[in-house]
């Protein structure tokens, strides 16, 4: 198809997704006209639109500056923030829209840190050239009777054509600027298909140590967009060889072991992206940024537990206790929730353990234990060991599955009769106090946690066996 025509079909396609807003484009036009001000969709509301991803989170820019589009927004809005208003951004809620409205900008950086010195500026051009890519630079004019003219100084419409990431100025004084957008071209490339220019990734790789500038929540922040991107997984390929990842998340590549043809086995850091890829098919409920980030992880504490053994084989023995450790250490680094940092490196611990179940050969207290220690996460933990299985080898992959479609069974059939996802003992903490006699202290954690492990092992018991169960371990101790 000729390159006309496909402009001709992206510009009419981003028309239809604007006229779907016209009325609210429309109602802002007329504000700013009105106060003798312009205004004008931009970024990524643009691009979205040319690509059929328009939501209704806009971005505009204006000559008008934060506190004129306060004072004109109000009346109108039904909420206004000024959470970036340091940065010239003003946010605005209306109806199920949420807009940011920002006075054009014309930075300059001190290129030590990331923070610009916020300089507003007075042209569209010179806001537009400012911007991270040229499939970003792109800009609707809004207008009182709603979206009008197109405006591509930098030809973001071409290099959206071929799906190519390039940089409005220089990319050496774009990433200079800003070394944040060389780990957000890696979430485009996750996001969107698309590829960085060559002169782009030559810059990458000469300027990634210059990420270790950034804060590691702005970081975090575009990692997670990258794993929860269409294919994540050429991003973080993107991140790995341009040299990014040894700032932002080095045990990643670490995972890239030397293979001598005397010790075979697997590409790590290859399987550990095909895992991702595995774990992504299975998930049901959209993307689900735990299990993404647990299947890029599980295998990380392998290259550190690596060991040659005399036969010729290689083993990693209890590699998922270091990985459950790297990756607990990486994601605090990376200032995660306390909640993400339990629950990433909690599958990563368990993700070998299914390997035990063998032909079914766990015993009732073994499921119980697998059920328990997992907790909430055991959908989690299912689709995270179904994706583990990398192997060629169909005899032998139809055996694991099965093996687990087996342990599934066992669980269901367990949880039938029992609480699998609520083991309590079967005595509470006020009832072991009243039968021992004894007042809140250790002494009553130690007993119920006996009664605990007790009910792992036994299954549920009556309240006359948990009672002389109690006592023969409480007279066991030298009480009587």
């Amino acid at each position: 198809m000729p390159k006309a025509t496909q402009d001709a079909d992206l510009l009419t396609a981003a028309a239809v997704a604007l006229n779907r807003h016209a009325d609210l484009l429309g109602e802002l036009g007329s504000l700013f006209a009105a106060a003798g001000h312009e205004l004008y969709l931009v970024g990524g509301s643009v691009r979205d639109a040319l690509t059929g991803r328009l939501s209704p989170d806009l971005d505009f820019t204006t000559n008008a500056w934060p506190e004129q589009v306060q004072k004109l927004l109000r009346p109108w809005a039904d909420g206004l923030w000024d959470t970036g208003i340091e940065f010239g951004t003003v946010g605005v809620g209306k109806a199920e829209h949420r807009l940011e409205i920002t006075t054009f900008r014309a930075d300059r950086y001190d290129r030590v840190s990331r923070n610009p010195e916020v300089c507003f500026g007075d042209s569209l051009d010179d806001d537009l050239v400012r911007r991270d890519f040229t499939v970003n630079a792109m800009a609707v004019r809004v207008t009182a009777a709603g979206p009008g003219e197109f405006i591509d100084p930098l030809s973001g419409l071409a290099a959206l054509r071929a799906g190519v990431l390039d940089t409005p100025a220089t990319p050496s004084e774009s990433f200079g600027d800003d070394p944040l957008r060389m780990l957000r071209a890696a979430r485009f490339v996750s996001q969107l298909g698309f590829t960085v220019a060559p002169r782009v990734r030559s810059a990458m790789e000469e300027m990634a140590p210059e990420l270790a500038r950034i804060t590691a929540e702005r970081v975090a922040a575009e990692l997670d967009k990258l794993l929860l991107g269409d294919d994540p997984v050429v991003g973080i390929e993107l991140m790995v060889q341009t040299g990014m990842g040894d700032v932002v998340l080095p045990e990643v590549g670490g995972m890239q072991m030397a293979i001598d043809e005397h010790h075979q086995h697997k590409d790590v850091y290859q399987h550990s992206l095909t895992v991702l890829r595995q774990a992504i098919a299975l998930e049901d409920g959209g993307p689900d940024l735990v299990l993404r980030w647990a299947a890029l992880l599980h295998d990380i504490g392998k290259p550190d537990t690596r060991r040659h053994e005399p036969d010729g084989g290689v083993s990693f023995h209890h590699h998922e206790v270091a990985g459950a450790k790297m990756a607990r250490k990486r994601l605090r680094a990376l200032k995660y929730s306390k909640q993400m940092v339990d629950d990433v490196s909690q599958l990563v611990y368990l993700h070998l353990r299914f390997h035990g179940y063998g032909e079914g050969r766990w015993t009732d207290s073994a499921v119980r234990r697998y059920v328990t220690d997992a907790g909430r996460l055991l959908p989690r933990l299912h689709k995270l060991v179904r994706a583990d299985c990398t192997t060629r080898n169909r005899g032998r992959a139809a055996r694991l599955q099965a093996n687990y479609d087996s342990l599934e069974a066992r669980i269901a059939e367990l949880a039938a009769k029992e609480d699998l996802q609520r083991v309590r003992p079967d005595l509470d903490g006020n009832e072991i106090m009243e039968l021992l006699g004894i007042p809140p202290g250790p002494q009553v954690g130690e007993a119920w946690n006996y009664l605990k492990e007790l009910r792992l092992d036994r299954g549920p018991l009556t309240r006359d066996e948990a009672t002389a169960e109690l006592m023969t371990w409480w007279r066991s101790r030298g009480n009587q």
